[in-house]
Parts: structure tokens; C-alpha cells; sequence
């Protein structure tokens, strides 16, 4: 009545369910492996036999549970599963630490050399297109992109072939676009494309949540001069996607204010008339950017416009007026508590 299943690989399968969800009735297992519940029972207890914790409770609400502790269970994967970890190893080992980001790599290694061919050229497309952007702006958090659409723009950058894609804008218009895909950038929790737009002959970011339906064309081409991905995407999120921006001074150079200003929120230059000195270009309105200057531990001036000047002089005003120095009746008093000597 049974299919006669290989021992190991009935365990495995057996592991396998047990780790995708919290209990499982005898009688449920031997229909999922196609066996009698008396061979259920004879294979929890060699997996307990291998370290396995896997706990039994009788009753109406009983059934088999991996409990927490013991041996670490054997990953089984489905392609998407697999594909989906080796994108977020990836991204990790972009934007993290040293420690981190290696830890990462030899997970993906590891990953990577059980992986099936088609699955593994899917995988190292990635190694070879992919470039993080550390400390990505809480301003675009969110934003998910499809791991089948992420994989099948990372190959079409790796093989350098053109494709075509469905994209909908920010303000919902639906356009179909040719193009030649150069990088993918992850910033934050985004994802985003850079491609050479053949319609419009010229360098372009999409957002990769935005894209659905890549078609491959099969036509090949060679980029000449490309652009600095990295920072052609975050000139469009610190600058770009703003319709007014600043030009602040900071009295330091730029490797200094590489370090308070991200490269999500602001575009570093040297300043050519002060050699110890950067100019930064920071998008956003003038409240946003004044604001955001008066948290800064660098001394700054703004350059232009004059609006972040004058939001800068009504900050400050309202902080002194709401901070006023103590009158006669407070001089010499303290509200708090007194330290001892």
C-alpha cells in the first residue's frame, strides 16, 4: 500500500516537516510520507537517537513537536526559499560590518556550494552586480521588491543584455521601458536599478518595487562609460527627489563630514576655495533642512537659499525665547536634585 522511501531521505522529510510548524498529529505524518504510523513512530525515535529533541503528547490535542535545544536541523530549501536568503546574505554583507559582512559571505559561500547550477548562476549574478549604500535615510524605508524581479535584473546586468520592463512612476503612471541594466543598489530596505534608458538616451534609477514583467531581448551591449552607481542613487534620494535644496559650507573636510552627513541625505564636495572645508547639497524644504542643520555637531554655514538662512534665525529665536535666562526669584535655586560632595 506504501512507497517504499529510502530511510535517510525519509528522515529528512520527516526533520523537515517537523521544522515547519509547531505539531503534527502521527496520523498526518504518515499520510504527508506515505507511511504507517507505527514507522512514524520508529523514525522520531532515531531522530531523538541522532540529538533531535522531538517532543509527543497524547490526547485529543497531542501530536509530535521539534522542541528548542539540541542539533541544529538540516535547512531543507525550496528554490525560492533559497534564492530569497542568498539575496538578503548578500545585502547584509553590502552594508554591514567587517565582522558581520564576513560571516555573511561564508554563509553564502556554504549556501552557494549545495545550490543547484541554474539556482547558483542566479546567486553569484549578484557577488558581481550588487552595491550597498550604508545608513540609508529613514525618509525611504519600506518598499519590498520581488526576489523573482531582483534575480532577473541581477542576470540581465551580469550578462549585459537589454530588457524590457513594466514601470509604474511615483505618481502611478504605467510606462513600459527599454533598457541597458548596469547595478543594483540596495539602500535601506530598498532596491533600486540603474540602466542605461534607450528611449530617453540617458542614465536612469528605478525604483525595483516599481518593475514587474522583465522581458530579456537577447540583445547584448558594452557600456563605454558608466556611472558611479552608488552615487547616482543616492544623488536621487538626497537631492534629486526634492523640488527645492541647500548648499551648506562645513568647517571641516570631507572625510569629517562623510561621517554626520549620510550619503542618503546629503552630496559631498570638496570646496575648491577652502582646501579644510566641504560643501554639502541637501534636499528637502526649508523647515526639513534647518532643522536637521541645527542637530549637526559641525559648525556650517548656509550658502543658499536664503529661505534655510531665515529658518535657521526662527529656530533659533524660538529656542531662546522658550529658554529664557532664570529671574531674580530663581537665581540660586534648583528644582532638582542637589549632589553631595
Amino acid at each position: 500500500m506504501f512507497a517504499a522511501v529510502d530511510t535517510p531521505a525519509r528522515l529528512l522529510r520527516l526533520l523537515a516537516l517537523l521544522s515547519s510548524r509547531g505539531s503534527w498529529r502521527g496520523a498526518v505524518l504518515a499520510d504527508r510520507l506515505e507511511v504507517t504510523e507505527r514507522s512514524v513512530r520508529r523514525d522520531i525515535t532515531r531522530l531523538r537517537d541522532l540529538g533531535y529533541p522531538v517532543e509527543s503528547v497524547t490526547g485529543m490535542h497531542g501530536g509530535y513537536s521539534l522542541a528548542a535545544g539540541g542539533r541544529l536541523p538540516p535547512l531543507l530549501l525550496d528554490d525560492d526559499e533559497a534564492v530569497s536568503i542568498a539575496v538578503a546574505l548578500h545585502d547584509i554583507a553590502q552594508r554591514s560590518s567587517a565582522t558581520v559582512a564576513d560571516a555573511a559571505l561564508g554563509a553564502l559561500t556554504k549556501l552557494g556550494q549545495v545550490m543547484p547550477a541554474s539556482l547558483r548562476e542566479r546567486v553569484s549574478a549578484l557577488s558581481t552586480v550588487v552595491v550597498g549604500i550604508a545608513g540609508g535615510s529613514d525618509r525611504f524605508a519600506g518598499g519590498g521588491a520581488d526576489v523573482d524581479v531582483v534575480m532577473a535584473l541581477g542576470l540581465a546586468c551580469s550578462r549585459s543584455e537589454r530588457i524590457r520592463f513594466d514601470y509604474r512612476s511615483g505618481e502611478g503612471q504605467e510606462t513600459v521601458r527599454h533598457a541597458e541594466p548596469f547595478r543594483l543598489v540596495s539602500v535601506g530596505q530598498r532596491w533600486y536599478l540603474v540602466a542605461f534608458d534607450i528611449d530617453r538616451d540617458d542614465w536612469r534609477t528605478f525604483r525595483v518595487d516599481r518593475i514587474t514583467r522583465v522581458r530579456n531581448t537577447g540583445a547584448r551591449f558594452v557600456h563605454t562609460d558608466p556611472p558611479d552607481a552608488a552615487a547616482l542613487v543616492a544623488r536621487g534620494i538626497a537631492v534629486n527627489s526634492y523640488s527645492s535644496s541647500a548648499l551648506v559650507r562645513f568647517a571641516a573636510p570631507p572625510e569629517v563630514v562623510a561621517r554626520h552627513v549620510g550619503p542618503t541625505v546629503g552630496v559631498i564636495r570638496k570646496d575648491p576655495k577652502a582646501r579644510r572645508h566641504t560643501v554639502v547639497e541637501i534636499g528637502g524644504d526649508a523647515d526639513w533642512i534647518a532643522r536637521y542643520l541645527a542637530g549637526s555637531e559641525l559648525e556650517f554655514e548656509v550658502l543658499q537659499p536664503q529661505e534655510v538662512r531665515d529658518e535657521l534665525r526662527r529656530l533659533g529665536q524660538r529656542l531662546v525665547a522658550g529658554n529664557p535666562e532664570p529671574g531674580p526669584e530663581r537665581a540660586g535655586r534648583s528644582d532638582g536634585p542637589t549632589l553631595g560632595t
